[in-house]
């Protein structure tokens, strides 16, 4: 078995939609980036990486390739899980925090913990997603940006 940690941010801003766990979530900003942005599936895609050893998103879908603009993160994170079985590890949990200081998550959390368990192929209680304000310190604090963390457990397949 092996242990990821991944960990993103992304700048919040206008005409942006907000996307978390691949949920959009009503909102007057977004996040920016290359693709659409999704500071937690970024995350655990980098998470996965790490645990098999793979490197990071940066390397795989870079920023300076135009192909990867507007990409869809659960497309990206799909790559990643089908990489990571290639190379004969299979995920087992994830948890992982989003730290925002508004929106509030709380009403998002279970759409979210759904979504990244069925892109990761887990059943829902191998998801645990927690949400943190940053109580108004710092660029999450002051509502500037968002960032994520998560912890990914991998086995080799079929073990």
């Amino acid at each position: 078995m092996r242990v990821g940690i991944g960990h993103d941010t992304h700048r919040l801003v206008e005409g942006r939609p907000l996307i978390l766990g691949g949920v959009r979530i009503e909102f007057e900003r977004g996040l920016a980036g290359h693709s659409d942005a999704d500071v937690v599936l970024h995350t655990v895609a980098d998470a996965l990486l790490g645990a098999a050893g793979m490197g990071d998103i940066g390397e795989l879908f870079p920023d300076t390739d135009p192909k990867w603009e507007g990409l869809d993160s659960g497309e990206l994170l799909a790559d990643v899980v089908s990489r990571v079985l290639a190379a004969g590890w299979s995920p087992v949990n994830c948890d992982l925090i989003i730290h925002a200081q508004r929106p509030k998550l709380l009403a998002h959390k279970p759409a979210i913990r759904a979504n990244v368990a069925r892109l990761l192929g887990l059943p829902e209680e191998a998801v645990n997603v927690k949400a943190k304000t940053g109580e108004h310190v710092g660029p999450v604090g002051r509502g500037e940006a968002m960032c994520c963390e998560a912890v990914v457990l991998v086995d080799r397949a079929g073990g």
